[in-house]
């Protein structure tokens, strides 16, 4: 038996025809010289993330991690575990699509067509509102102010995506959401998130505000109503001007909305009720004016994340 050192190394590969290489043949590790090589996933999140921090108010890495598993139908930690990895030709092609309409200043959740918010993931379309977690307060709030175990009718007033209404649902099945807006295409959206994580407790109704509900049948009212001033510049920047117009303005001061809801909270809420509405972190003394104006007591002003006076919260009398 011959020693593994004297042992020479036979080939099993046929030899080329005479002319092989000129008619094409190639080695089955050989690329063609034609041939592109794709970029890695970590080259093509790196373009694209500084691409994107040139857009302002985006988070750039964030967004390129997200427009990516858009485009590969992959989850962000498969992505991740091997950067170096060839991105296939129609992966990239989706993913500088979707790019290139962020750049453009479409709203990525607009383009992804859902949005994070409290717990759940939500469907979003142009129609209606992003949710933002400035909101969530609204939603610590009620959960916090409210009992857990009764039977409460609670209303979600101009809710957009539904998102309030859906967390609230989801987090206290014995309570009943009913989420108003107006227009079919809004009210269609909503009801499909409320289908998805609320399907026993909660519906929407078409309706503008709180008009369609009979007086003293509701325990709280909560609401992210419009409080943009008609005229304030931000409306022109970020998101915003992809947005509806009537989600974000209220009339040269913001407070129209407010003022209508909590007229109307007056008369449907029941002895006792509670209201809680959003607002501008700037609008906090004239909310709380508004409240005591329709005979609200115990009225206070929370604070968000940031520090910023964002929330007011108020009950009837019982």
């Amino acid at each position: 038996m011959r020693s593994a050192k004297n042992l020479k190394c036979v080939s099993f590969r046929q030899p080329l025809p005479p002319g092989g290489a000129e008619m094409g043949y190639r080695s089955r590790t050989e690329r063609p010289k034609d041939a592109r090589r794709q970029p890695s996933i970590g080259a093509a999140l790196r373009e694209a993330a500084a691409s994107l921090a040139a857009l302002p108010q985006a988070a750039p890495h964030l967004e390129a991690m997200l427009l990516l598993c858009e485009a590969t139908g992959r989850g962000y930690t498969d992505l991740l575990a091997r950067p170096e990895a060839e991105m296939p030709a129609a992966d990239r092609a989706r993913f500088e699509l979707l790019l290139q309409r962020r750049l453009a200043g479409e709203p990525i959740a607009y383009i992804r067509g859902r949005q994070a918010f409290w717990t759940l993931e939500l469907r979003v379309t142009p129609a209606t509102l992003i949710p933002r977690p400035e909101t969530e307060l609204l939603v610590e709030l009620a959960l916090e102010r409210l009992p857990a175990e009764a039977p409460l009718l609670v209303l979600d007033a101009g809710s957009g995506s539904g998102a309030i209404a859906a967390a609230l649902a989801h987090e206290r099945p014995a309570w009943t959401l009913i989420a108003t807006d107006r227009g079919r295409e809004v009210t269609r959206l909503v009801d499909k998130n409320l289908r998805r994580y609320a399907p026993g407790n909660a519906c929407v109704i078409n309706g503008d505000w709180l008009a369609p509900i009979a007086e003293r049948s509701l325990h709280a009212v909560v609401g992210n109503p419009p409080y943009i001033r008609d005229t304030d510049p931000h409306l022109g920047r970020g998101d915003l001007p992809w947005e509806p117009r009537d989600a974000l303005a209220a009339g040269p001061e913001g407070l129209d909305a407010i003022r209508i809801l909590s007229a109307q909270a007056t008369s449907r809420l029941r002895p006792g009720g509670f209201l809680a509405l959003e607002h501008g972190c700037d609008q906090g003394p004239a909310v709380r004016g508004i409240f005591g104006r329709h005979g609200f007591a115990d009225i206070r002003t929370h604070r968000d994340l940031s520090d910023r006076e964002r929330a007011t919260t108020g009950s009837l009398p019982t």
